[in-house]
């Protein structure tokens, strides 16, 4: 499908993500994602400060046995960037529904990792009808309590380090870049820093940490409607141990206390993006919960 108008002007490289574009007209305009293999629908939801390019390995390993659909958020990845859009995790949400609904997913399992936990979380309890399992791995679905977080989303939504992010790329080029534990090549991680060529084209990326406080009403919501419809689902936590906000023994503990028959796979050589430091093992520990 030919690129619609108002996207960003970035085209992957198809040995790196050798995908077939395509994008859905929703609300707020083109919603770019990929769908493609066969199988068990995944719904693969990325997080902060990335886009569907996350999940390419994860994708390429499982194509064969389930039907991948990963989509970009607006502001993100190869999506449009709308006018009078706030970046909310909430309005994220209602894109990605718009999304699921098009495509009549059914008997999907949802994968959330960062700010693809909240959404999909959202997104599976209002639609759990349409859900058969959840994958999450270094996220969370309640509001923002921990000490970390906090400080995390006062320090990078302080003036100066919004501009940091907006004028400088500071969370791809810094944040995400030493959070990573493999080393990307310059090519692959110019997936990253060149889909948000602009100051403009980064105002999601900004809003994103902004939201760990601000979303606290969205998030408790998310939370109580976890508690009434997702307790029956099969649910497999992938978190990557070498994250020290997100992996933490609590966050563990508290995910468990939701979903107490989940099965944990611990990565202990990933950081925060689990799907770039261990894709192997999620997506061999997807198969054996979900490949029919």
């Amino acid at each position: 499908m030919d690129r619609p108008d108002g996207v960003v002007d970035f085209t992957p490289d198809p040995t790196l993500f050798p995908f077939e574009s395509r994008w859905c007209d929703s609300s707020v305009g083109p919603v770019h994602y990929i769908d493609g293999g066969q199988g068990r629908t995944l719904l693969l939801l990325h997080g902060n400060p990335d886009w569907g390019f996350l999940y390419r390995k994860i994708v390429s390993a499982l194509r064969d046995d389930f039907r991948c659909v990963v989509p970009d958020y607006p502001g993100f990845g190869l999506s449009v960037h709308p006018s009078g859009y706030g970046y909310t995790a909430e309005e994220h949400a209602v894109v990605i529904s718009e999304l699921v609904e098009h495509l009549d997913l059914n008997d999907m399992v949802v994968m959330g990792q960062d700010w693809g936990g909240p959404i999909g979380m959202d997104l599976a309890s209002r639609h759990h009808e349409r859900v058969g399992g959840l994958v999450m791995g270094n996220t969370w679905f309640w509001p923002g309590e921990d000490r970390t977080m906090k400080t995390f989303s006062r320090a990078m939504g302080s003036p100066p380090v919004q501009w940091l992010i907006k004028q400088r790329n500071f969370f791809v080029t810094v944040v995400m870049k030493r959070s990573l534990q493999v080393k990307l090549s310059d090519k692959e991680f110019a997936h990253y820093t060149d889909v948000v060529p602009t100051p403009e084209s980064r105002e999601g990326i900004a809003v994103f940490p902004r939201q760990i406080l601000d979303a606290h009403p969205w998030l408790a919501q998310v939370e109580q409607r976890v508690a009434k419809t997702l307790g029956d689902k099969t649910v497999v936590l992938t978190f990557g141990r070498k994250d020290p906000a997100l992996a933490s023994d609590a966050f563990i503990a508290r995910w468990r206390r939701e979903f107490p028959d989940a099965t944990l796979v611990e990565l202990p050589d990933a950081g925060h993006y689990i799907q770039e430091d261990a894709p192997d093992e999620i997506a061999a520990a997807i198969r054996r919960a979900f490949a029919t």
